[in-house]
């Protein structure tokens, strides 16, 4: 009988346990890089047409401003929103001063503690210097963003710029009998990125829409900002649009809404998600990512321990490039079968030739 050999198994694991490190303290160059990688994947198809008539850079450089406009326009529209809803901010403290003391009352009668104690338990559990620290944190955090920012333009240029260079730097590295698979596997991902990221920023702004029309038929204030809000959350898979819905119903909560407006959030919301997962997902971003839920759900929770947010935005596109170079590797095909699901036509397929073979052996 003769042992297994576990010297491929442990080079594997070395091997991602040093991509897991070098991942998080590289981070800060990991994340542009890998955004703006994205990014010019999907700017790619714009820029080959462009260049037709035009020199490359100049085209690189139409569909940078063509971005930032995109990008600038959402931003004043949730400024002009959320400086219209910073007018009413009074009204809200009151509103919410009311509910809280209603809270209170209730947790007085209900469970025997008194005001007194619950602002004891209060303050025990605010840090000193709270408001100091939220300042602090938030323009550290916005000057970490201008400066992403910057990196994501500069390295879309460059990658745009020199995807030629790149693209042959590849094809290098393969042995000459593996370059045209290499050629296919580096087509296909760049397809993957593609469909995935245009059909993402199309569903986004259909449920700019649908979250719109719903909100005003409920009576939400303001309701193209959070309908812009809930829309942009939906680049983070699962937790982005609860975390919208959440925040939508606590500031109708705080504006003095009814239980019937908040009822009338949470329908709009349930609606829409059987709209998103029925006709848009599969019209409109398709199934190019056959991941399966376990893969996606493993995939977003390791992107959020390794880059935070960044990575469980990225965790899903990057998975979808990994399956792709895993199905055209005879060594790590094993994985992309671990991380597929198999088509819808396959399985109807698949279940058909099932009948038809017990139909032929009764």
């Amino acid at each position: 009988m003769t042992i297994p050999s576990l010297h491929k198994p442990m080079q594997i694991l070395l091997f991602f346990i040093l991509l897991f490190v070098a991942a998080v303290y590289a981070k800060p160059f990991f994340v542009p890089f890998t955004m703006a990688a994205l990014l010019a994947m999907l700017f790619l198809p714009w820029c080959q047409r462009m260049e037709q008539h035009m020199p490359r850079a100049l085209a690189i450089i139409i569909c940078l401003l063509c971005m930032i406009v995109v990008v600038a326009g959402v931003v004043a529209l949730l400024s002009w929103q959320l400086s219209d809803l910073a007018a009413n901010a009074d009204e809200i403290e009151q509103n919410l001063s009311r509910k809280i003391t209603e809270l209170r009352r209730y947790i007085d009668r209900t469970f025997g503690i008194s005001r007194q104690q619950q602002k004891e338990l209060i303050k025990g559990g605010q840090p000193s210097g709270r408001l100091q620290t939220m300042v602090t944190g938030f323009l550290a955090g916005f000057g970490g963003f201008l400066t992403d920012l910057i990196l994501v333009l500069v390295y879309l240029f460059l990658l745009l710029y020199y995807r030629t260079r790149l693209h042959r730097f590849v094809l290098m590295l393969v042995p000459q009998n593996k370059q045209q698979q290499a050629e296919k596997t580096l087509l296909e991902s760049r397809k993957v990125a593609q469909k995935y990221l245009s059909g993402m920023a199309l569903m986004i702004a259909c449920l700019w829409v649908l979250y719109g029309i719903g909100f005003s038929i409920v009576g939400v204030k303001n309701a193209i900002f959070f309908a812009v809000l809930c829309g942009l959350l939906e680049i983070v898979p699962f937790i982005g649009n609860l975390t919208g819905t959440l925040f939508t119903v606590i500031t109708v909560f705080a504006q003095g809404g009814s239980g019937g407006m908040v009822i009338g959030v949470l329908a709009t919301y349930a609606v829409i998600q059987f709209v998103q997962t029925y006709l848009l997902e599969p019209l409109v971003v398709g199934a190019e990512v056959s991941i399966n839920p376990l893969a996606t759900i493993a995939g977003l929770v390791i992107g959020e321990l390794v880059w935070g947010i960044p990575g469980m935005v990225l965790a899903i596109p990057l998975l979808g490039i990994v399956k792709i170079i895993c199905d055209n590797v005879d060594e790590w095909k094993p994985v992309g079968y671990l991380l597929g699901s198999p088509p819808k036509k396959k399985r109807k397929n698949l279940l058909r030739r099932k009948s038809r073979v017990n139909a032929a052996a009764e």
